[in-house]
């Protein structure tokens, strides 16, 4: 059967397959037979690469943020206290803790308890966090003045896991603190970012205690929506003075 007849017999689909096809970069349904066409073996392959790149990859500030995004908010970079990428990819909890100096540089610069803290984290993904942070993060700015909240000062941790919203909460105690961060790279994507969220986040918090907002990229959770769902569900936190499984988003249906 020729690449061309397959491609001409999805017509026949269900209209609900279609559909998801249609909202997803995951390869569903992408061909038949006991092996993938030429293209397709070459298109995983040059996936593969790119999740290994971005994982790989060293975040550096400068680097990957345009410069008027870091003078427009003040931005700067910490570490946690893995010492490199190798050490952060086998020691995460290493990626969970911030170093002596980013402690310090992180108490001289922050203001103190404010309604929404936002940070900036490598994760497992540079490319993720370069691609969707400076669109995005100026939209929770605004939408979070809008508000009348009170916001902290923003910065960015490399070697950065998930659990250091511990030691921010720790540091600067905020309402809500928000963790923008690189997500596992896949073979659908490797620049999609996740918002981890947590309402009075401390030491002995654990993933219960957190709420998250994934697959914010172009062919996932677009920018704008996001923005939306992150701010509505700080809002939420604020009211009910508590974050984790207890607080539930509304999800949208697949028109």
């Amino acid at each position: 059967m020729s690449d061309d007849h397959h491609l001409d017999s999805t017509s026949g689909w269900p209209e609900i397959v279609r559909k998801i096809r249609a909202r997803t970069p995951a390869r569903i349904l992408v061909t038949r037979g006991a092996a993938y066409t030429t293209q397709l073996e070459l298109e995983l392959r040059a996936a593969h690469a790119n999740a290994v790149d971005a994982v790989w990859t060293e975040f550096e500030l400068q680097k990957d943020f345009p410069p008027e995004f870091i003078a427009q908010w003040e931005l700067f970079q910490v570490t946690s206290q893995a010492e490199s990428k190798s050490q952060f990819l086998l020691r995460p909890d290493l990626g969970r803790r911030l170093s002596d100096p980013a402690k310090r540089l992180i108490a001289q610069r922050c203001h103190h308890a404010p309604d929404l803290q936002i940070v900036m984290g490598d994760g497992l993904s540079v490319t993720a966090l370069s691609m969707q942070a400076p669109a995005l993060f100026p939209l929770l700015q605004q939408q979070a003045r809008v508000r009348g909240w009170s916001i902290g000062q923003p910065f960015a941790v490399r070697y950065c896991r998930v659990g250091i919203m511990n030691d921010i909460g720790d540091l600067l105690s905020p309402r809500v603190l928000v963790l923008l961060i690189g997500e596992r790279p896949g073979l659908a994507t490797a620049a999609s970012l996740s918002a981890y969220m947590a309402y009075c986040p401390r030491s002995g918090h654990t993933d219960a205690d957190r709420n998250l907002i994934s697959n914010i990229h172009t062919r996932g959770v677009r920018t704008e929506d996001a923005a939306d769902r992150i701010v509505r569900l700080a809002s939420h936190m604020m009211a009910l003075n508590v974050s984790g499984t207890t607080v539930k988003e509304g999800i949208a249906r697949l028109e």
